[in-house]
């Protein structure tokens, strides 16, 4: 009679009657019915390695894997349909990927196993149910990547992008961040499978906001005739001519410049939130006409923040949970960190009504500065002499000319691009509220500074930065080097090239007797002087050089000065 399923076969009914062997002897090993503490496999090592024991040896290991698969699939689907994740009994399923892992590691299952029912419990549980599948695959993270990662890396990759697009960033910032860092330790620093090769940008990410134009107060009924000693109807007082016969001309207050200008909240509004296409799509400023709407906006929005009164948000005493500090410690950087994790906006709030707090908020400024930060660094890396540093790569063999754009930009806009970065940096620095500017500046300029080196990477094609094992040949070498440096030397008696010392060896002198002497130390008499002035006054007329003639010409003064002091 002809199996109805394949859970029916003989092989993978012998083989779920070993799995559910197991499950029981797993039981008794871990008591504790939730995910922690892993399962201790050691004393199930001998059933792991039986799984195979009632298979035909001749069959190939394919065909065993695929067995065992098919029955682990049955075991699994059985237990998700009668137990929620959230009853004790569903530790049968941590216990069953645990055994699978030991015995994918051993050979006796296929090693995408394990990952391919962790996917499925993601895709199959709600999000609060996907948080409790996340606790599992945190805490066993260095056992599952531990062998064959290969074959498990795009599974990972890819459930854990379907889960990232079924989260609310608003509402599950904080498990997309876990989501973020297990990728982030899973996956070697090196791998391309999160690098935008081809430079396309999240244009669907598109900034909302009211474009129409705000209903102008009602006016107040006044009277049209002026009131006495308003002058705001009579003409301006005229000025005395410069000239003899020039007419008087009335004064004209100077004209603001542009970067003077400080536009009002519901002027700027507009303006402000369009900088936001050009941040998601920086491309756009190659246009002429956008790059010069994106300048002016820039500059009013600065010119906005500058003359606007800044606050920093108070934070709720429930804000603090976890977090342990002395009594009367006071740290800004600290305070500055949780300030900015606290206002942490996955989306912004583009209300009519909001944008005046907003403007006025130290967090919001930061952040559209650090866009704008980012695209400006995005314009410098296009001048002529950026270019230059990057023609190496567009001459290589194989560059990746997705990002290696054609359009160079101009020394008037690059000025324009360097005058405004310094702008935004020093505001940054000097922060009006608090005394973290130069902390945020700095982690900023560290962010953007290793950002630069990642992109030169993504232009270089993403070469591998694994560096080749060191060879025993050199290894061997730099011991070698290493022992020469450190041994114990003998210093010779006399070091080459060093002064011979030999005369100060008493031998026949008499030692210190000899310095003794009178002679050695006796000022000489006037007599002995002016005789001494004598003969060098007679080889001064058989000097040969200048030199010579300089040294008796010394002499002579020296003895004479010492004469007339006696």
């Amino acid at each position: 009679m002809a199996a109805g399923s394949a859970a029916e076969l003989q092989p993978v009914a012998q083989v779920t009657q070993r799995l559910q062997s197991l499950l029981e002897h797993a039981k008794s090993i871990k008591p504790q019915e939730s995910i922690d503490p892993p399962l201790q496999t050691s004393e199930l090592l001998p059933e792991i390695d039986a799984l195979h024991d009632d298979l035909d040896s001749k069959a190939d290991s394919n065909y065993k894997l695929n067995v065992v698969e098919t029955a682990a699939r049955g075991v699994f689907y059985d237990q998700i349909k009668s137990t929620d994740i959230h009853e004790a009994g569903f530790v049968r399923i941590w216990n069953l990927i645990d055994i699978l892992v030991v015995a994918s590691d051993r050979g006796f299952a296929a090693a995408e196993v394990p990952c391919y029912f962790i996917e499925e419990l993601l895709d199959s549980q709600t999000t609060i149910g996907c948080r409790k599948v996340f606790d599992y695959l945190e805490s066993r993270r260095e056992r599952l990547v531990a062998k064959d990662f290969h074959k498990k890396n795009l599974i990972f990759l890819r459930s854990c992008n379907e889960l990232l697009r079924r989260l609310s960033r608003a509402e599950d910032a904080i498990f997309c961040g876990r989501v973020f860092f297990f990728l982030f330790q899973t996956f070697p620093l090196g791998d391309k499978s999160a690098v935008n090769l081809r430079g396309e940008y999240h244009t669907e990410n598109m900034t909302k906001f009211d474009v129409s134009e705000p209903p102008d107060a009602e006016e107040m009924e006044v009277d049209k005739k002026p009131a006495e000693g308003d002058d705001s109807n009579k003409a301006e007082t005229p000025q005395p001519p410069t000239k003899p016969g020039g007419k008087a001309t009335p004064a004209r207050p100077p004209k603001k410049t542009p970067e003077e200008v400080v536009l009002s909240s519901s002027e700027l509004y507009p303006i402000f939130w369009r900088l936001q296409q050009d941040f998601s799509q920086p491309t756009r400023l190659f246009a002429k006409d956008d790059f010069a709407t994106f300048k002016k906006g820039l500059s009013q929005t600065l010119a906005k923040f500058k003359k606007t009164p800044t606050v920093v948000s108070a934070k709720s005493s429930g804000d603090k949970r976890g977090v342990k500090r002395k009594s009367g410690e006071d740290n800004p950087e600290e305070d500055a960190a949780d300030h900015f994790a606290d206002n942490y906006n996955p989306k912004y709030l583009t209300s009519r009504d909001l944008f005046d707090l907003e403007l006025s908020d130290l967090a919001f400024q930061r952040h559209i500065m650090v866009q704008a930060l980012i695209l400006i660094d995005f314009l410098l890396s296009l001048t002529e002499q950026a270019k230059k540093k990057l023609k190496d790569v567009r001459d290589s063999s194989n560059p990746n000319r997705s990002v290696l754009y054609g359009f160079t930009l101009s020394q008037e806009d690059a000025k324009w691009a360097t005058d405004t970065r310094q702008t935004i940096n020093d505001y940054l620095i000097n922060s009006p509220v608090t005394n973290s500017g130069r902390f945020y500046h700095r982690m900023v300029e560290t962010i953007l500074t290793r950002d630069k080196n990642w992109a030169r990477w993504k232009a270089e094609n993403c070469p591998s930065i694994v560096r080749d094992p060191v060879s025993t040949e050199e290894e061997l070498q730099a011991r070698q080097g290493v022992k020469n440096a450190t041994k114990v030397r003998r210093v010779p008696l006399r070091t080459p090239g060093a002064i011979d010392l030999s005369f100060l060896d008493e031998g026949q002198g008499g030692g210190l007797e000899a310095l003794k002497d009178s002679g050695r130390f006796t000022t000489p008499s006037v007599e002995e002087l002016i005789e001494g002035v004598r003969t060098d006054k007679l080889d001064l007329e058989m000097a040969m050089d200048d030199a010579e003639k300089m040294s008796l010409e010394n002499s002579i003064s020296n003895k004479t000065w010492r004469a007339l002091r006696q």
